[in-house]
């Protein structure tokens, strides 16, 4: 729904969501300037389509007037046929189907950055639980009976079965059994290449959203920062959007996980589609949601999901933890022990409420 100063972003999803397109629907832009038939110097040049089960939103200041929309597609397109769970023959599939498989760039990046993450989250991020997440029913797979030896079994092989890029030329060496899951990782390192394909056509003022993941560089048109909205956590997954606040962007990006639009209910209990890999079980805890603002949507999307496994205290702590890291700057959503809904800001997200 376009207003006057912005467009109100929804998400379109093409086929069944995957985890990390869920987070489609948790930031919303605001105080985006819409191009016009005519675009002058001042004016972004503002591009939309779909790609990876969802949207994408691009605004960029360009004085030559460029549309790259050609290239910002191939761009997202090469990508899936890497990175999604949904293409038959990407390369993740192929991997996970134990095919022998020569691992471009982007895969090796993808799993090279994966595997430091959930050493530095101590395994609260983790690539290796698609076979996990299919059980649950939150992949492609129809979810099954699920036994507690069935958890046992996948756990064992999450947590020791190997899951390497070795020999000449480079092959991917996964135990059979395990399968690579990229969703909560993968979006926002898109995010970070067409950032990186904009820079490269010396482009430097610009807003980029694929499916609510946002990175922001430079300023408006007007001299101001980019704006975002984050959305408040709703009471389920039909619920209408509505933005609890928004902050102020510019070399940044936002990355948004929550447990309230995807989930299944079974015998009245809501089981999330978090899966905590340390345990093999759907979190259970009272974080509904946390919006991350790193200086790469690649660690915002990861970290994201992390403290989404972790809960408030346990996030907290490990912020605590990290002061060498100040790349962490994040919003919590809580329900607290007597049902009040609450936030709890970081001291450097709150500088960026607007």
């Amino acid at each position: 729904m376009q207003k006057a100063f912005g467009i109100h972003c929804r998400t379109l999803f093409l086929h069944k969501p995957t985890t990390a397109q869920m987070k489609t629907h948790l930031l919303l832009l605001l105080a985006l300037v819409l191009a016009t038939a005519c675009v002058s110097p001042n004016q972004p040049i503002r591009l939309q389509g779909t790609a990876q089960g969802t949207y994408y939103s691009i605004a960029y200041l360009d004085p030559q007037n460029r549309d790259l929309q050609p290239q910002i597609d191939s761009l997202l397109n090469d990508f899936d046929l890497t990175a999604s769970l949904w293409v038959e023959n990407s390369l993740i599939r192929r991997v996970n189907r134990q095919e022998k498989v020569c691992p471009n760039a982007i895969f090796e990046k993808l799993l090279s950055q994966s595997l430091l993450i959930e050493e530095y989250t101590q395994g609260a991020f983790n690539c290796k639980i698609g076979s996990l997440v299919n059980l649950y029913g939150f992949g492609f797979k129809n979810r099954e009976d699920i036994t507690p030896q069935q958890i046992d079994s996948l756990l064992n092989l999450i947590h020791h079965g190997e899951c390497t890029i070795s020999g000449t030329p480079p092959t991917v060496i996964l135990s059979e059994g395990i399968e690579l899951d990229f969703n909560a990782i993968a979006q926002g390192y898109a995010v970070d290449l067409l950032a990186a394909m904009l820079e490269s056509y010396g482009i430097n003022n610009y807003l980029i959203d694929v499916g609510g993941e946002v990175i922001a560089k430079g300023t408006k048109n007007d001299g101001n920062s980019w704006t975002v909205g984050i959305e408040r956590p709703a009471e389920n997954k039909y619920s209408s959007p509505e933005i609890e606040t928004a902050i102020m962007l510019s070399n940044q990006a936002i990355v948004t996980s929550g447990n309230y639009r995807k989930y299944y209910e079974k015998d009245g209990v809501r089981y999330s589609h978090t899966i905590d890999p340390n345990t093999g079980r759907p979190v259970n805890h009272s974080l509904l949601s946390v919006s991350v603002v790193s200086s790469t949507a690649t660690y915002a999307d990861a970290m994201a999901t992390a403290f989404m496994v972790m809960g408030l205290e346990k996030s907290l702590q490990f912020i605590h933890d990290h002061p060498e890291n100040p790349d962490i700057q994040a919003v919590f959503f809580i329900y607290d022990n007597h049902g009040n809904y609450k936030t709890h800001a970081t001291p450097e997200f709150k500088k960026l409420i607007k």
